[in-house]
């Protein structure tokens, strides 16, 4: 009997630790793409070359990247208070940038689009990171 209590206390914490891991892992990975979907976006608010129909198809592509892997994670237990922080700050942030900073850089408003760019979205930015990095623990 007691090899058989040990064997399921040893089982128990390895299946928690690997699923520890798999959330580490789809956190980190919604980081990076986080990461890239604010690349798109910064290039566009840079470069008034590439503000064309072509790289707003990208800054569209990444951002939808990001809200898909969101909807794929599930909170992981005692931290849905966190995940669905991450979850509203995201959506705020995407449409942030598409009703507003997309729009403004096209209508060559680049003054008013940096100062959101640089403002209320970066803020967003440095909380769905350190969210990430919160759920990931």
């Amino acid at each position: 009997m007691r090899v058989f209590t040990s064997l399921l206390i040893i089982m128990f914490f390895a299946v928690a630790a690997l699923a520890t891991a798999a959330f580490a892992g789809q956190f980190n990975d919604l980081k990076i793409k986080i990461d890239e979907a604010r690349k798109t976006l910064v290039t566009m608010v840079q470069q008034k070359d590439k503000r064309g129909p072509d790289q707003q198809k990208v800054v569209k592509e990444t951002a939808d990247a990001v809200s898909a892997a969101i909807s794929s994670i599930k909170a992981p237990a005692g931290k849905e208070s966190q995940y669905n922080d991450l979850v509203s700050t995201w959506n705020a942030f995407k449409k942030t940038r598409e009703e507003d900073i997309v729009p403004m850089l096209l209508a060559n408003k680049e003054a008013e689009a940096k100062k959101l760019a640089t403002g209320i979205q970066q803020e967003r930015l440095n909380k769905l990171l350190v969210l990430c990095d919160t759920l990931d623990k």
